[in-house]
């Protein structure tokens, strides 16, 4: 098993009977600066008008963000938790599968900030989001 596939699934293994599991998100790619999940879009994940449920797009988009700098620090040493999320919906999704892909744009000692652009299977951004997670000595 390659390095990334044991990354991915060690990340599909943290989401066990957690949300994650719940909504189907999967981590399928990771690289050097970067981390991709995905989500599908159906009937769970819509509000009452049959659309994406913003929510689970930020629910999503912070399972991204926050695994985005654990793979940028020393998890013996220290945790990540997100302090602040922001997110611009553009466009509506009604079905088919999302992709969440996460990019730290500021790596300070103790404040990471990531970008999460999510996308419908066309490659539209649906949503923009940011994630400030603070870096924290265990």
């Amino acid at each position: 098993m390659s390095k990334k596939e044991a990354v991915l699934q060690s990340l599909n293994n943290m989401c066990e009977n957690t949300l994650m599991e719940t909504l189907e998100i999967k981590y399928v790619d990771v690289g050097e600066d970067f981390l991709v999940a995905t989500m599908p879009v159906n009937s769970r994940v819509h509000q009452p008008d049959g659309i994406l449920n913003g929510g689970a797009t930020m629910a999503l988009a912070e399972s991204v963000g926050s695994p985005t700098s654990m793979l940028a620090i020393d998890t013996e040493r220290y945790s990540v938790r997100g302090i602040e999320f922001s997110a611009n919906h553009l466009r509506s999704v009604k079905s088919g599968l999302i992709t969440a892909t996460g990019k730290i744009i500021h790596k300070g000692k103790t404040i990471h900030l990531v970008e999460i652009k999510v996308e419908d299977e066309r490659g539209r951004v649906i949503s923009l989001c940011k994630l400030t997670n603070y870096i924290l000595k265990k």
